[in-house]
């Protein structure tokens, strides 16, 4: 299965690329094929669109989407979101995706963001959970 990142960067710190960073990380470390991104060729003067051009191209060759918290708050996740609900992909909120790895994955800045309580396995087209 390969899984897209999506999740807030405009606004956050280093946009937020050390969060993606380490999701990645663990993702890989399970034994998923990663699209981050954070990693993608992005030039210091792309504006929104000509990322979210690049992000969209790169999402729909993926299976699955998980969502970093706060992309409620986010116009490109909120579009990644749409785009991978109408090509029917798997959706999921990282907590629940990351509660079900095994517990040799670092996590590093992921770790907080999973939920004390696990409630049950990783859920798949609604992201249950509001990550």
């Amino acid at each position: 299965m390969t899984i897209y990142i999506s999740g807030p960067m405009t606004g956050h710190p280093d946009l937020n690329f050390p969060l993606f960073a380490d999701v990645a990380l663990a993702l890989r470390m399970a034994g998923f094929d990663v699209v981050n991104p954070a990693e993608l060729a992005h030039q210091p003067d792309d504006d929104w669109v000509a990322c979210m051009r690049r992000d969209i191209a790169a999402l729909v060759e993926c299976d699955s989407i998980v969502m970093l918290p706060g992309y409620q708050r986010s116009r490109g996740a909120m579009l990644e979101l749409k785009v991978a609900r109408e090509l029917g992909m798997r959706v999921y909120g990282l907590s629940t995706l990351l509660a079900d790895l095994p517990p040799s994955i670092p996590l590093g800045r992921a770790a907080p963001k999973i939920k004390t309580s696990t409630a049950g396995s990783a859920v798949a087209t609604t992201l249950g959970e509001q990550a």
